[in-house]
């Protein structure tokens, strides 16, 4: 049995895709801590990001890049945080959140609230960037 995140690769359960391409996928967080916050995942299901192979690791950082320089031409921020966890689904993946000051990558901090609506409306702008 594969994780969500596998569930969501192969259609099975649906997400407001940003980018994606062979090897990777970048979605919409649907309990965001911003809105924007993204999550990028490789397309090959490794509970723990330092368990990837060297190059795969390096493309997935390299999609990621150009994930968040989309998200920061939609997105007013100062900057595009990145942070790796890895406890809530064991498939490896990478946020990307939009941040302001350092206390917008409070993982403990409340969650957004965004309708299904507003969550298609946020990742169709960054497509179009």
């Amino acid at each position: 049995m594969g994780s969500i995140f596998s569930k969501i690769i192969n259609g099975e359960i649906p997400c407001h895709k940003i980018a994606e391409d062979d090897k990777h996928l970048a979605f919409l967080d649907i309990t965001p801590l911003a809105k924007g916050h993204t999550l990028v995942i490789p397309k090959i299901e490794t509970d723990y990001i330092f368990d990837i192979d060297d190059n795969e690791l390096a493309d997935l950082v390299i999609f990621s890049k150009k994930v968040a320089v989309m998200i920061k031409t939609t997105i007013p921020c100062k900057k595009v945080g990145i942070s790796v966890i890895g406890l809530e689904v064991p498939h490896a993946h990478i946020h990307l959140l939009p941040m302001n000051s350092i206390s917008d990558m409070n993982f403990s901090g409340s969650k957004l609230q965004i309708s299904n609506e507003e969550l298609a409306n946020i990742a169709s702008q960054i497509r179009k960037s």
